[in-house]
């Protein structure tokens, strides 16, 4: 299957990489519906900030991806549905667990029934390496172990199973994107890279942090909005789980280095308690075995490695510094 001329939804286009994914398809030609969630502003989240010509080249749903009615409302008339739309925030999630169950859960079985009754030809589910939990053998393939060491973790497990559950059940054309920890431009500030990158663009010279030894394997996103097109585009795909990730592991500590390096900034970096995971929920490392992404859709990371992470920290940082994108972000206060 090709994009290209197709008619396709992106739940959650309004968020990080949703926005990045909806551009990127939209240069594709492909006939863009971008679902966000609805406000009383009329803010589209982050293609407020598209290029004029990519807004007026989108169709724009604005609803609750937890609200049956207009997610089926919205698929209608479209060819493929790429799933996005999530509560992805760990700390969030053991704050308001039940959020996450009726987003995640929910809004996943209101996508994969209307799929199935609406006859969509392909779904594309967005799962998370967080479903793994910490890494029993490494690197980690599709096969590992399901682990929900966080409540968001938990769900997304379900959301992945029961999106599979309507392709075995039904035969509904649902394929699952697992992406290892995405970071670029725009991420929000509750993510490390950009809480880091943020706090030493404002001046910061101690750097709050929770902990430092966990390793991960981080994706640019310009890599993991290539990874769901050719995961979309690759009809063997369809009944499989893909990991998309660089195929990279490093610590949140060496990570926390090499931003500073790169900013040269001379910064101390501090524990901060309340940016602890309970002790039992954090994921201590993560690593992607990415050879199904390759072998299967022919996709592989540009970013990868250890030059690729710097390049993609130098584009993050370029980013993040600009002093209309910093505004955004309030570096000294911790978001959950």
């Amino acid at each position: 299957m090709k994009l290209e001329g197709k008619r396709v939804l992106v739940t959650g286009a309004d968020g990080f990489i949703g926005s990045h994914l909806t551009e990127h398809l939209v240069r594709l030609g492909v006939n863009v519906r971008a679902f966000v969630l609805y406000n009383s502003f009329n803010s589209w989240g982050w293609l407020d900030e598209a290029d004029p010509q990519i807004q007026k080249s989108i169709d724009v749903f604005a609803g609750d991806i937890r609200d049956p009615h207009g997610v089926r409302t919205a698929m209608r008339g479209c060819d493929v549905v790429m799933h996005l739309a999530a509560l992805i925030a760990i700390p969030y999630s053991y704050h308001s667990p039940d959020a996450y169950v009726d987003t995640n859960v929910k809004g996943t079985l209101n996508v994969v029934q209307a799929a199935r009754d609406l006859g969509i030809e392909r779904v594309v589910h967005t799962s998370t390496s967080e479903v793994y939990g910490t890494a029993r053998f490494v690197p980690i393939t599709e096969q590992h172990p399901l682990q929900g060491q966080s409540p968001y973790s938990a769900t997304k497990i379900g959301a992945d199973q029961l999106a599979m559950s309507f392709f075995l059940s039904f035969g509904t054309p649902v394929a699952i994107v697992r992406p290892f920890n995405t970071y670029g431009p725009r991420q929000s500030a509750r993510a490390v890279i950009p809480t880091i990158i943020t706090q030493i663009a404002s001046g910061a010279r101690q750097i709050k942090l929770g902990a430092m030894q966990p390793t991960r394997d981080f994706n640019y996103v310009r890599d993991t909005v290539h990874g769901f097109v050719a995961v979309a585009e690759c009809d063997g795909a369809v009944g499989q789980v893909v990991n998309i990730g660089s195929n990279f592991e490093i610590s949140i500590g060496d990570t926390a280095a090499l931003i500073a390096e790169q900013m040269g900034r001379d910064v101390e970096f501090k524990l901060d308690e309340q940016r602890l995971r309970p002790a039992d929920s954090e994921v201590e490392r993560l690593w992607a075995d990415n050879t199904r992404a390759r072998e299967l859709a022919g996709w592989t990371p540009a970013y990868g490695g250890r030059e690729g992470f710097k390049r993609g920290l130098g584009e993050t940082i370029e980013w993040f510094s600009a002093a209309n994108n910093l505004r955004r972000y309030r570096a000294e206060l911790y978001n959950i």
